[in-house]
Parts: C-alpha cells; structure tokens; sequence
C-alpha cells in the first residue's frame, strides 16, 4: 500500500505546486511584461484616477452623455462580477415592455428625433458589459448632446468619427466606438 500511496501524494504535491504556484507566476510575469495595460484591467485613467476601463461598459445617464448598451446585470448595471444577459425570449413580455420603455426613455431625451432607434440602444448583450456601441448608435445621439451641451451636431459627428474603430485586422466584427473615450472626449471639447 505504501509503494502506491507515496508516489501518488508527492505527484499530488508536485503538480500542485507547478499548476497551483508557478505555472499561474510565470503567465502573471509575461503578462506584466508583455501586456501591462491589459494585465491591470485596461483602466482608463484621468487626472492620475481611475475612471473606468476600455472592456467594461459604464452606466451614463446623464442626456449630455453617450448612452451605452443597457445592460442585464445585477444589481447594477455594467457588474463585472455579474457578467450574462437576461436569458429572456424575443416574445417575452417582460422584454418587450423593457425595451418600450427603453425607446420611449430615449424618444423623451431627443423629442425631435425621429429616426429608427438603432436596436442596440435598447436590448441587452449576451455579457451585459459591452463598453462599445455602433458608429450608428452614436450618431443616433449626436442631435441630443448637441443641443444639451450647445455645440453643433456636425461638431459631435466629428467626435464620433475620430473614436471610431475599423474592423479588427480590417476584416473581423463591425465597427465600434468605446461609449467611455467618446464621453472624455466630449468633455475635453473646446467650445
């Protein structure tokens, strides 16, 4: 019994110490090394503070602001630690008042607006964390930040144009802009 039991316990001990302790080390340390904005959360930083992070999106409500994807998290919105959608049907009447409510929040923000509500806007992911929103989704907004903040729409179409990301590699996802480096950017503008 002893000749099976010992090796066992020290290729137990063994192992636990390679994949438990310096296996996760070693990935840390090239991380640091080789991708240390990512390796620390992708935060965002202004005036030497933390203000959010480029993979997490953030709850702005505020009509001055970009909105970004609702989201489905609990118990507030954009929870990390929550991450996943609402598991709800398309014909689910739940979701189908949220997202009338939603329309109407944002049909009461820009009254003039009458173009079709991109769907973003008011359906949820399947992370609840999106930090992005379509090209579209912003321009959608550009008329209510205009006049909330005094500025021209073409100078807010600009702002979107300028944080706008292509394709990854030119050819993989859509084109996105970061709702958090659009919003600085808007507060960095100059009247």
């Amino acid at each position: 019994m002893k000749s099976i039991l010992r090796p066992a316990l020290v290729l137990f001990a063994l192992l636990t110490v390679l994949t438990g302790f310096i296996y996760p080390l070693a990935v840390t340390g090239v991380a640091q090394v080789a991708f240390p904005q990512q390796a620390h959360g992708s935060l965002v930083m202004r005036d030497g503070k933390a203000v959010g992070s480029e993979l997490i999106g953030q709850a702005f409500s505020d009509p001055k602001y970009f909105w970004g994807r609702p989201s489905a998290t609990g118990p507030m919105p954009n929870n990390g630690a929550a991450s996943g959608g609402s598991n709800q049907a398309p014909s689910n009447p739940a979701l189908i008042a949220a997202v009338k409510d939603r329309v109407e929040a944002l049909r009461a923000a820009d009254p003039g607006n009458t173009a079709v509500v991109p769907q973003e806007l008011v359906t949820t992911s399947a992370s609840g964390l999106d930090p992005e929103i379509s090209p579209a989704a912003a321009r959608y907004q550009a008329s209510r930040i205009a006049r909330v903040r005094g500025v021209s729409e073409a100078e807010v179409g600009v702002l979107v144009e300028r944080n706008t990301q292509g394709r990854t590699l030119g050819f993989i996802g859509e084109p996105r802009v970061n709702v958090l480096a659009l919003n600085m950017a808007l507060d960095g503008m100059v009247k």
